[in-house]
């Protein structure tokens, strides 16, 4: 989670750890996570600097991630061990009771192939708006 948090409202390389182009050569500062998050310089050619960060560069048909809730950066600290002490906690013995909808819930036409559990109708989409949804066609990523 902490590896895909810092791809989601930022560029793989910011600016600032730009250090100098020269000679076909870029030098940039990186983090060693394997020594205690020292900072070092590395210099490449240019052409794998780029390589490298293009890696990072979305397909066409894919937004950035927006994190909110118990995965917001402000608050993930200390909601994400609550979550996950309680989804290991025992089911309670006496569960609250919940209000019945007035309305009846949507009848289930669909069992989900993998589990076989009831799926729902929860949103219909035209035409277009799978087209907009849908992965970039295979001939139209770059190799």
């Amino acid at each position: 989670m902490r590896y895909l948090g810092s791809y989601t409202h930022r560029v793989a390389i910011s600016n600032h750890r730009l250090v100098s182009l020269t000679d076909g050569q870029v030098t940039f500062r990186w983090r060693d996570s394997a020594q205690h998050n020292q900072k070092r310089l590395m210099t490449l050619p240019l052409e794998e600097f780029l390589r490298r960060f293009l890696l990072h560069l979305l397909p066409p048909g894919f937004v950035r991630i927006r994190n909110f809730g118990f995965l917001a950066n402000r608050r993930r600290a200390a909601l994400l061990p609550l979550c996950s002490q309680l989804l290991n906690a025992p089911a309670q013995s006496n569960p609250v009771p919940h209000p019945t909808p007035r309305t009846p819930p949507a009848p289930v036409f669909w069992t989900c192939p993998r589990c076989g559990g009831p799926m729902r109708v929860i949103e219909r989409l035209t035409a277009a708006q799978i087209q907009l949804r849908s992965p970039p066609l295979p001939y139209a990523c770059a190799a």
